[in-house]
């Protein structure tokens, strides 16, 4: 299992559009993927889960992924986070 911290960099945030983006990106990996912030952890690959924690730019977010591809899933979901995907 590995955890990173990440801040959200996306210009608007994370709204509708790139909420679907990340869930395509987690939904890509075996692994189990898990965002979690002031106190609370939904699944990456739940677009209601991820919409329900509004998050914004600047924000801070822990990702935690499990499984066989962990590494390249908190990867893929940091480029993206950083504005650079």
């Amino acid at each position: 299992m590995l955890e990173k911290s990440m801040e959200i960099q996306l210009k608007n945030g994370l709204e509708a559009r790139p909420v679907a983006v990340l869930v395509q990106i987690a939904s890509q990996h075996e692994s189990t993927v898990y965002i979690e912030t002031k106190g609370k952890r939904v699944n990456a690959k739940s677009i209601m889960g991820m919409m329900s924690l509004g998050l914004n730019i600047g924000e801070e977010i822990n990702v935690i992924a499990d499984g066989k591809d962990e590494e390249e899933a908190i990867s893929s979901i940091e480029k993206f986070l950083s504005g650079q995907e």
